[in-house]
């Protein structure tokens, strides 16, 4: 029962939105046509201004994997880490630049260790607790084209520490 009545309101959700739009702009006597192509023509241009450091994220992270770099510094710093799975560090070295790239390392650590290990665990909840810190950064300060991001990185790569600790925490404790 109450899953039908979930399906049933997000299949109509969209649809209202789209019409409280339309009618709020017919009774505010908008031009709505207009204002949408206005819209559609702003998205397209900062689609275009980003797409330059887009394509440049893909490339280098594409290159450190093919390369295996990622992996020399897993086994790299998983000796100081004693009985870690290597794997894990470079998914948190390319979480932090890019979100595909990191799903597909996670994909491959569920191949390996399955979903329920420890690796599995600690995996999913850093990938869903951290950000992709300089593709986030790259993207919405090319669009606002802000040059100065005082604490910005600082604090992003904070967050994003904490977020890997509470995982490897919490995955011990499961």
């Amino acid at each position: 029962m109450q899953t039908n009545v979930m399906v049933h309101l997000s299949n109509i959700i969209i649809p209202a939105l789209i019409f409280y739009i339309i009618m709020t702009g017919l009774a505010q006597k908008k031009n709505i046509y207009q204002s949408f192509t206005k819209g559609a023509k702003d998205g397209v241009e900062t689609v275009f201004g980003i797409l330059p450091t887009l394509i440049g994220l893909m490339v280098a992270v594409g290159v450190l994997r093919a390369s295996g770099f990622l992996e020399f510094l897993g086994k790299f710093l998983g000796r100081f880490l004693g009985n870690f799975p290597q794997e894990l560090v470079s998914l948190f070295m390319v979480k932090i630049v890019s979100s595909s790239a990191a799903t597909g390392l996670l994909l491959d650590i569920y191949k390996e260790y399955g979903t329920d290990s420890y690796a599995g665990l600690v995996a999913s909840l850093a990938v869903s607790s951290t950000e992709t810190v300089f593709y986030t950064m790259s993207v919405y300060f090319m669009a606002v084209k802000v040059t100065k991001t005082r604490w910005t990185l600082p604090g992003a790569l904070i967050s994003t520490m904490a977020g890997i600790l509470a995982s490897i925490l919490l995955a011990k404790k499961m």
